[in-house]
């Protein structure tokens, strides 16, 4: 079989693999059964909140291991490292089962998934981006989906677990799976050689008009597109990010909701942040990333001023508007592999993506603390959603700067 064709089950194993790691994102159904076992285990009142900066430190250390782990793919190959990934993720998984702390859980879940995700992600998504030069975007957007589809389909199994077994055997379990379900799918994954054209393709005149050579790490730190485009991730990723965190306390305070509705609220979010990396690759493949990029900041505002003028009870107005968040912020994840790998050339694309990662990083970090301290100052989300308009807007003239500076 000739590599224009391996090169599609290469993606649909790393779709598979990113399914399995983002498992991360199911910690909302693990924090509150796992904060009522450690109250009773350490006869403290321990709660969800005191719990958020696991997740959060998951979040933030992924770029770590992004970077780090395209050096060693170049040497042993996505294969392993992905194999490596895939045990590193799981045993954090099942050491998560064990934790009988805070400090142990920030250990096991927080740093060990969080690293393996960075390791895995990273990997899966560049590799798969290389393999497509004529489909950047559509690669780009089904790993990535695959990674935010998790968000929907493991919270349903992992619940199943915790009804019927308790939070500690969910943990054990789902480890389990991930490292089998890794090492059986990285099987199937290869490398993609150097300069690889699939067969009937040829490069746009345009495309080789602006071909970049391949930019080291440190060569591309000196372009001032690099900073152009770090910021204007930050920008897209805030939003998501802050409503992501607080998808259920935002519908229940401000639309008051039930739990019951606000879990399907969470849900909804899930599916269109999932949908909306595979649209927005396609539609970068169409019509250009940064025109893309500019569509969703534009309707990233929208959606953000519809939360605005929610009210109690303002279902329509609230369900539009997280529709429309989590298509942009998921359009903006599917983008940015290929959008980078596109400026700054395919060969040194693992580490040059983990670096610019560190842009979402940073949003992940500060996103879900920011909305929280405005409710917690005006018992109000609304103050929250302005920074965020206000950042997306930033980021609409981030990119008229970037394209101003790329003619030049």
């Amino acid at each position: 079989m000739n590599l224009s064709k391996r090169r599609w089950f290469v993606l649909v194993a790393s779709c598979l693999i990113n399914l399995c790691i983002g498992a991360l994102y199911a910690w909302s159904v693990f924090s509150s059964p796992m904060a009522e076992h450690l109250s009773k285990l350490l006869h403290q009142n321990i709660t969800p909140s005191t719990l958020a900066i696991v997740f959060s430190i998951a979040n933030t250390v992924g770029p770590i291991t992004m970077i780090t782990g395209g050096k060693i793919v170049s040497k042993i190959g996505p294969r392993w490292v992905i194999t490596i990934g895939g045990i590193w993720f799981g045993s954090g998984l099942i050491l998560s089962g064990f934790s009988k702390s805070v400090g142990m859980l920030i250990f096991s879940f927080g740093l060990c998934c969080g690293l393996a995700v960075g390791l895995t992600y990273g990997c899966t998504v560049s590799n798969c981006v290389k393999f497509f030069p004529d489909k950047k975007g559509l690669a780009g957007g089904l790993t990535t989906a695959s990674y935010g589809l998790s968000s929907v389909v493991v919270p349903i199994l992992a619940n199943q677990i915790i009804e019927s077994m308790g939070v500690i055997a969910s943990f054990k379990i789902l480890g389990i799976l991930s490292v089998l379900l890794v090492c059986l799918a990285s099987f199937f994954v290869i490398p993609c050689p150097d300069g690889f054209v699939p067969d009937g393709y040829t490069a746009p005149e345009t495309d080789t008009k602006t071909s970049i050579k391949d930019y080291t790490w440190k060569e591309m730190l000196k372009t001032p597109l690099f900073y152009i485009m770090i910021v204007m991730l930050c920008c897209g990723a805030f939003m998501g990010m802050m409503i992501i965190s607080q998808a259920s306390p935002i519908a229940q305070k401000q639309v008051l909701m039930n739990v019951s509705q606000a879990s399907l609220v969470v849900s909804i979010l899930a599916l269109f942040n999932t949908g909306g990396r595979i649209f927005g690759g396609i539609l970068s493949d169409k019509i250009g990333q940064v025109n893309t990029l500019m569509l969703l900041l534009a309707s990233s505002i929208f959606g953000l001023f519809l939360l605005v003028i929610t009210k109690e009870g303002s279902i329509i107005p609230f369900y539009s508007g997280i529709c429309i968040i989590g298509s942009c912020f998921g359009g903006f994840m599917g983008i940015y592999p290929g959008f980078t790998n596109e400026k700054f050339g395919a060969k040194y694309s693992n580490i040059n993506f983990g670096i610019m990662f560190v842009g979402f990083a940073v949003s992940g970090f500060f996103a879900p603390i920011v909305i929280g301290k405005i409710y917690s100052t005006f018992n109000s989300f609304i103050p929250a959603y302005y920074v965020a308009m206000v950042l997306s807007a930033l980021g609409i003239i981030l990119a008229g700067l970037y394209k101003r500076v790329e003619k030049r």
